[in-house]
C-alpha cells in the first residue's frame, strides 16, 4: 500500500512551505518516525517524520520548491522492497540533492548557510564533535572578501511623472484630507555606508502576517500591575527543589500557568473569529513567543490547563531549547489558541504586541523589578519591596468586550499575587 506524505499545516497563517532538502532518495527504505526533509517556514525549519515505514518510491517535489499545504510532496509504499524502481517510466521525479559530506548541522544553521551562501564544508564547527553552530556560519560570513558581502544598490528610483495641467489639481485642502492611498513615501536614495538587507523569506512572511493582522483586528490593549511577592517566595522555597530534579522554576512558568486557569474562566479570550460567528475553543494550548538566531517562533504547550507548575516548567524548557536548535516539528507549531509574549531578562516595562492570528488576544509580559510597594501590616499601611510586573493584554474587539477583557486580565494578575498555584 503506497501512503502519498504531504506538506503539513505548520501553523495557522502559514498555507505553504519550501522543501530544504531531501534526507531521503528514491528506492530508499524509511522507518518509521525517520526524518524525510527539512520543511522550511517563516514559523521555523522542521524535519518532517516518516508516517510509516516502508520505501520511498518517489520524490514529488524538488528541493527549493514551494508547496502548498496539503499538497503530496513523496510517497512511500509500505509492501515494496529497498530495491523498487525510483519512478515509474511515466512519472519523472524531482531529483534529489546529493547530501555529499556535510558536517553535523541543525536545519536552521543549514538554512542560514544558504541564504548567506556559505560553504558549510569549509567552516569549522566550535560545537560538540565538531558540530557547525550558528555563530560559526556568522564567523565565515564576517572573513568574507568584502566585496562578497557588499550588498546589491537598489535600482534607482523611476523619475516622477509629469506633474498634471493647474487646471486639473485637486485644492490643497482636499488632497491633504483627501482619500486612503493620497500619501507617498520619498524615494530612497543610497548613501555611502547604507546596507541594504534583502528580507528573508521568514522576514517577509512575518511582515505580512502582522500588516494582516492590523487590518484585520480592531485591537485594544488593556494594561495591569502585578505585585509576585507571594509568587516569589512560593518560588524560592520550591526552586532549589525542581533544580535537582532537572527543571528551572521560572516565573514565566508561573505566569503560564496563571493564564491558562483565567482562559478557562473567560472562554471568550481562548476563541478564534469566523466569517459571521465565533468559536470558544474547548482546547487550552498557548503558544510562547521564543526568541531564536532568525527571529521570534511561537511553539505550543497543548493542554497547558492540564499541567501543574513543574509540568509547565518543563514544557517551557522543551520547547524553547529545541526552538533555538532548531528541532520543532510541524506539530509543535500548530494548534495555539492564545499567545504569551515574555521578554526576558533584558525586557522593557511593558508594551502591547500585535494579535497572533487566528487567536484573539496576546498577553505581552513586562520586565520584573523590584519596586516599592504600598501593604497593609497590622491594619495599617506600610512600605515594602517587591518583585512587581507589569502585563499587557492586546485584544480582538470584534469579539471580546472591555468587562471580559480588564476581568481576564484581573484574574491573571490576582493569581501571581496570591501565590494560588498547584506544584
Amino acid at each position: 500500500m503506497a501512503t502519498k506524505v504531504t506538506m503539513p499545516q505548520l501553523g495557522e497563517s502559514v498555507v505553504e512551505g519550501t522543501i530544504g532538502k531531501w534526507l531521503v532518495s528514491a528506492g530508499q527504505s524509511v522507518a518509521k518516525d525517520q526524518p524525510l526533509v527539512e520543511i522550511l517556514t517563516d514559523k521555523a525549519d522542521s524535519e518532517l517524520p516518516s508516517p510509516v515505514a516502508g520505501v520511498v518510491t518517489q520524490l514529488l517535489a524538488a528541493e527549493d520548491d514551494i508547496v502548498a499545504v496539503g499538497d503530496p510532496i513523496c510517497e512511500i509504499d509500505e509492501s515494496a522492497q529497498a530495491s523498487v524502481s525510483a519512478a515509474s517510466d511515466s512519472e519523472p521525479q524531482a531529483p534529489a540533492a546529493d547530501p555529499g559530506p556535510a558536517p553535523p548541522t541543525s536545519p536552521s544553521v543549514r538554512k542560514l548557510a544558504r541564504e548567506q551562501d556559505v560553504d558549510l564544508s569549509a567552516v569549522h564547527g566550535s560545537g560538540a564533535s565538531g558540530r557547525i553552530m550558528h555563530d560559526d556560519v556568522m564567523a565565515a560570513i564576517s572573513n568574507a572578501p568584502s566585496e562578497a558581502r557588499m550588498a546589491t544598490p537598489p535600482p534607482p528610483p523611476p523619475a516622477p511623472a509629469a506633474a498634471p495641467p493647474a487646471a486639473q489639481r485637486a485644492p490643497a485642502a482636499s488632497r491633504a484630507s483627501g482619500p486612503s492611498g493620497a500619501f507617498r513615501l520619498p524615494p530612497y536614495v543610497p548613501k555611502p555606508g547604507d546596507e541594504v538587507v534583502p528580507f528573508t523569506r521568514r522576514r517577509r512572511i512575518i511582515a505580512d502576517h502582522m500588516v494582516f493582522s492590523k487590518q484585520t483586528a480592531p485591537d485594544v490593549v488593556t494594561f495591569a500591575e502585578c505585585d509576585l511577592h507571594r509568587t516569589a517566595v512560593l518560588r524560592n522555597q520550591h526552586k532549589a527543589h525542581f533544580k535537582k530534579d532537572g527543571v528551572n522554576l521560572t516565573y514565566l512558568a508561573f505566569a503560564i500557568a496563571a493564564t491558562a486557569r483565567a482562559l478557562r474562566e473567560f472562554p471568550e479570550i481562548n476563541s478564534r473569529v469566523l466569517d459571521d460567528a465565533f468559536v470558544k475553543l474547548a482546547e487550552v494550548n498557548i503558544g510562547i513567543a521564543v526568541d531564536t538566531d532568525e527571529g521570534l517562533v511561537v511553539p505550543v504547550i497543548r493542554n497547558t490547563d492540564d499541567l501543574t507548575i513543574r509540568g509547565v516548567a518543563r514544557a517551557v524548557a522543551d520547547v524553547a531549547e529545541r526552538a533555538r536548535s532548531g528541532n520543532l516539528t510541524p506539530n509543535d507549531l500548530a494548534g495555539k489558541t492564545f499567545t504569551i509574549s515574555n521578554p526576558g531578562r533584558r525586557g522593557n516595562l511593558v508594551g502591547g504586541a500585535i494579535i497572533s492570528q487566528p487567536n484573539v488576544a496576546i498577553l505581552r509580559l513586562g520586565t520584573i523589578k523590584k519596586r516599592v510597594v504600598v501593604i497593609e501590616h497590622e491594619g495599617e499601611d506600610v512600605m515594602a519591596i517587591h518583585p512587581v510586573m507589569h502585563m499587557a493584554l492586546t485584544y480582538d474587539h470584534r469579539v471580546v468586550d472591555g468587562v471580559h477583557a480588564n476581568g481576564f486580565l484581573y484574574r491573571v494578575a490576582e493569581i501571581l499575587e496570591y501565590g494560588d498555584f498547584e506544584l
